[in-house]
């Protein structure tokens, strides 16, 4: 080839870079074609790098699917609402705080975790997990997601 072992890597690394990102976008030839262009390639050059995008996006595809990682997902949730009313040294107080179980499932296995804080914290935790639930709402968002896939 005729060129350095450095600059062949560099070369291999791009040409797997754009192969990868091409297939999880599962952009279109015109699309493909034209980010090719843009690298000043022969005519030739840029139909072969076509053709093998072509032929290889759904296997890559499914390679990256299965490099992902897999994170747990929500099974189930249980609470409980405690309040402290005294202790030894404040007869009269009022500290409550609310506890919950999280019940997450992972290739088919459960665990639970023990969460506990008090309802302020978690009345802040609803109101972000609200705010994030209606960006996803939004024209970007909804973009974003159906590229994803």
């Amino acid at each position: 080839l005729d060129v350095g072992a450095e600059a062949l890597q560099r070369g291999l690394d791009g040409l797997s870079y754009l192969l990868a990102e091409s297939s999880k976008l599962m952009i279109s030839e015109t699309d493909f074609q034209d980010s090719v262009h843009v690298l000043g390639f022969s005519d030739e050059l840029n139909k072969l790098l076509l053709q093998l995008y072509l032929d290889n996006r759904k296997e890559i595809r499914s390679v990256l699917s299965e490099l992902a990682p897999r994170l747990p997902s929500y099974h189930n949730l249980e609470w409980r609402l405690d309040v402290q009313l005294a202790s030894r040294s404040l007869r009269q107080q009022i500290k409550p705080f609310v506890t919950l179980k999280l019940h997450l499932s992972e290739n088919g296995d459960q665990t639970a975790q023990v969460l506990q804080t008090d309802p302020s914290t978690l009345l802040h935790l609803i109101r972000q997990l609200e705010q994030a639930l209606g960006e996803m709402k939004s024209n970007h968002c909804r973009r974003v997601v159906r590229n994803m896939k």
